[in-house]
């Protein structure tokens, strides 16, 4: 028997784009279910995506408690940062006939047409941490990437006192809010005609392999000033390096994110501020949009989390 419940407080008015609207009225009577399955797919194993997880199991929570039906999360990770990979666990996904899956995809264009295949079949899809592929016709949940990365290079701008060799770590190049964000610190730093862009480094969601491009590159650049990334996991690797060089006193770094090794990384001295997204939002917001669309609701194109800088001035705000 379904769950009947009427005057859904939906709470997404704060986060819908322009343009977005409801199906129905508010006053609407939705008709539920007795238990929900959504899959959420990430596109690497990283500390950021567990924080995405919380957010998913959070919402699971929350909609058990309002509507007193079953919520299943199935977290599944690529091994590596691989289309290949992703899609496999895409096809997996779809095999089982899930409510909703969730994903952020490694390469829009590739992860395309499977999708389209969920789609196809009934099962509901929700991109999150990316603007959706072009043509695909589903909501998606992150945040400006552009500001955000621009947050960072500002803040590395000031730092280096608008003059010196700066370097990138651009995560998984075909990812496109790393893109994104690798074009946005680039265009902040092509405002400075005494800036240079030295190096960009490629570590695919890898503390380890941010680690050791980070060092390659001070190696080869040892007048280098600063860095930047394009996720979360670059700027622990990166910070790793840093101190394995004992560049500490010499190089600046600012990371993106808010995971607790960066905000270490903070309060000891080692980053000197991070241009933070909401990862446990973004996870809460992906499987919420996904239960108002099995109740019919038609959700935002876009939800925006929200971007923070985070400095030692207001650490003590998100510890």
């Amino acid at each position: 028997m379904g769950i009947r419940f009427a005057t859904i407080a939906i709470g997404l008015a704060s986060l819908i784009s322009a343009g977005s609207v409801l199906a129905q009225d508010a006053e609407s009577t939705f008709e539920g279910q007795d238990d929900y399955r959504f899959v959420i797919i990430p596109k690497a194993v990283a500390p950021w995506f567990d924080k995405v997880h919380e957010g998913a199991d959070l919402a699971g929570e929350m909609i058990e408690a309002q509507t007193g039906a079953e919520v299943e999360i199935v977290y599944n990770a690529p091994s590596e940062s691989k289309v290949a990979i992703q899609n496999q666990i895409i096809e997996r996904a779809i095999s089982t006939q899930p409510d909703g899956i969730a994903i952020d995809p490694l390469d829009g264009n590739a992860n395309k047409a499977i999708l389209q295949e969920a789609l196809d079949q009934g099962i509901k899809v929700v991109i999150f941490d990316s603007f959706a592929p072009e043509g695909l016709e589903v909501s998606s949940v992150g945040n400006d990437f552009c500001e955000q990365a621009k947050t960072a290079s500002r803040r590395l701008v000031e730092l280096i006192d608008e003059t010196g060799q700066v370097a990138i770590m651009m995560g998984t190049p075909s990812a496109p809010n790393h893109a994104i964000r690798v074009r946005c610190h680039e265009e902040v730093f092509s405002e400075y005609p005494d800036i240079e862009v030295v190096a960009k480094g490629i570590n695919n969601d890898s503390i380890v392999e941010a680690q050791n491009q980070a060092l390659t590159i001070m190696q080869a650049n040892p007048e280098l000033d600063g860095w930047v990334a394009s996720e979360a996991s670059g700027p622990i690797g990166i910070a790793q390096a840093i101190t394995e060089a004992g560049l500490e006193d010499q190089v600046h770094l600012v990371g993106l994110e808010k995971l607790p090794e960066m905000l270490d990384l903070i309060e000891n001295g080692r980053a000197e501020g991070s241009a933070a997204n909401r990862p446990i939002d973004q996870g809460y917001w992906t499987v919420t949009t996904l239960w108002q669309q099995m109740l019919g609701v038609r959700t935002p194109v876009y939800m925006d989390t929200g971007v923070d800088l985070i400095t030692d001035d207001n650490l003590d705000e998100f510890r």
